[in-house]
């Protein structure tokens, strides 16, 4: 998987997560193969109550997170990984309450990087954060594609 995406480990397993994840900040997660034979991939994060798992499902050309059936259809639908994990990640990222009634909230904070991205990636996602309007950029054109080829915040 290219340099971009290096919050995704490929195979692994619940185990190998959890250990992972185990001495992790909340918030903290990684993107792996699912083990389970009807999902392609499978989100591990790391709970107030300690690394879980959320299968990722693909229908119909969409991804969604894995759900009971009745709630599965009102939960938002992406064209690909990269935008469920970004829309997850920004929709967490104003999280102000803490669950005071025992309940486990999920909360995508961080990534948990198999290898440091490069620091020209990470400019990226820097300048991916602070603007949309690349093209509006005093930057050279091959600079500016650079910039588009990766347009997401995580």
């Amino acid at each position: 998987m290219e340099e971009s995406l290096c919050w995704y480990w490929g195979n692994m397993t619940v185990a190998e997560a959890k250990e992972r994840l185990q001495d992790a900040p909340e918030g903290t997660f990684l993107v792996r193969d699912s083990s389970h034979s009807e999902y392609l991939l499978t989100i591990s994060v790391k709970t107030s109550a300690g690394p879980t798992n959320l299968r990722i499902e693909y229908q119909d050309g969409k991804f969604r997170l894995d759900s009971i059936t009745c709630v599965r259809s009102r939960l938002k639908q992406f064209n690909s990984v990269v935008h469920l994990i970004e829309y997850y990640v920004l929709m967490c990222k104003d999280r102000t309450e803490t669950p005071s009634n025992g309940t486990v909230h999920l909360y995508l904070n961080k990534p948990l990087y198999t290898s440091a991205p490069s620091l020209q990636h990470r400019c990226r996602i820097t300048i991916n954060k602070c603007t949309n309007q690349i093209w509006e950029l005093p930057l050279p054109t091959r600079l500016k594609e650079y910039l588009k080829e990766y347009q997401y915040q995580v």
